[in-house]
């Protein structure tokens, strides 16, 4: 695969401290540097509908953010511009995200933002302006294995901020065409960069917030969200079962759990419950003791690879669950074309289908999918 490129660099530029960070870094390598920045979503588009909150801040691609993204490249004097992707950012992102809550599944409406829309999206805008590389401020590192042929993504310098769980789902092509500036940062060295580079956005917290869930309240937004599209809210209540099928209570909708989840079950015991899994078809949801969240046994499916060409045999690895998890040693197994089998050393807790499994070895990424 070709590694040749020109020195025009569009990098994407989010309002924040890191990309910024990234844009002020490559021009003074002395690239050239266009500003780009993908509109996902109207903020202010549910904000107070029906007990939404009215604030916005906190959240990622907010018109804050365009605004200070703008300023930054007014500041190192490059170019700027904003690409609308709210029909697709919905089509690929927002109405998924609903479709798998409703069904008793549990998203990572980011991951399908960066494995659908940003990487892809962005490339294509790259080019038709000239760049064929674009730079962002994600926490990863790759670089291409001449031995494996093959572009190679791994965890950053600095673990606290690694960002590879959501990027798992990058291909060769994009992994050949993206920049990776902090990967061998230091989260504090890149806002010294920043102000020495003198940005107003130095200081700025990090977004926590799902760009399009004002007050990080899921159940309200999909209400709110299927109102404005005339649409109903299905039927989804159920009965509240034990691991044996006793049933000990009633629930108003799947869409409100997740696997783990102790608060709002509704229920008064002596001990604990927290819920177990969720039966889309029967809309029942089982509940039970903390120690039931255990399990040795992962499957996943829509699985992109990145350090090999396939799973062809078992291999030993490291597997992430979710965002904080800490990868825990297992063995990965294919099952079909379309599916693999993670069996773990040590009992996990919580396995939740709709999240990502991403598999490592070391600190590369070998591949991930999505927990089924």
């Amino acid at each position: 695969m070709s590694t040749e490129h020109n020195n025009t660099i569009a990098v994407a530029m989010s309002g924040g401290v890191d990309s910024s960070a990234v844009a002020a870094l490559l021009r003074a390598e002395g690239h050239e540097i266009v500003g780009l920045t993908l509109q996902l979503w109207n903020q202010r588009r549910l904000a107070g509908h029906e007990g939404m909150p009215e604030s916005v801040q906190g959240r990622c691609c907010s018109i804050d953010d365009v605004y200070d993204a703008r300023h930054v490249a007014e500041k190192l004097g490059i170019p700027y511009y904003v690409v609308n992707q709210q029909e697709r950012f919905e089509a690929d992102v927002v109405r998924p995200f609903v479709a798998e809550y409703l069904a008793g599944r549990t998203p990572i409406p980011c991951t399908l933002c960066n494995n659908h829309l940003k990487f892809d999206q962005l490339l294509i805008t790259a080019r038709q302006i000239g760049a064929d590389r674009i730079a962002t401020g994600h926490y990863a590192r790759n670089h291409y294995d001449a031995a494996r042929n093959r572009w190679i993504l791994s965890r950053p310098a600095d673990y606290t901020k690694d960002q590879t769980y959501f990027l798992f789902g990058l291909t060769q092509e994009q992994l050949s065409r993206t920049l990776f500036p902090l990967g061998e940062m230091q989260k504090p060295v890149v806002r010294s960069l920043a102000a020495e580079a003198g940005l107003a956005v130095a200081q700025k917290p990090d977004s926590q917030e799902i760009c399009f869930i004002p007050g990080g309240d899921y159940n309200l937004f999909l209400k709110a969200y299927l109102d404005e599209q005339g649409e109903e809210m299905p039927n989804t209540s159920g009965e509240l079962v034990t691991t044996t099928g006793e049933v000990i209570g009633h629930h108003e909708g799947i869409q409100s759990f997740t696997v783990g989840q102790r608060k709002g079950l509704g229920l008064s015991t002596p001990n604990p419950l927290y819920v177990l899994a969720i039966h889309p078809d029967s809309h029942q949801v089982t509940v039970g003791p903390d120690e039931a969240l255990l399990s040795r046994d992962l499957y996943a499916n829509r699985l992109n690879w990145i350090s090999i060409p396939e799973l062809t045999e078992p291999i030993r690895v490291t597997a992430k669950i979710r965002h904080r998890h800490t990868p825990a040693p297992a063995t990965l197994t294919r099952v079909d074309e379309a599916t693999v089998h993670a069996h773990f050393d040590e009992p996990q807790r919580a396995i939740t289908p709709g999240q990502s499994a991403v598999f490592y070895q070391e600190d590369e990424v070998v591949g991930g999918g999505w927990i089924i």
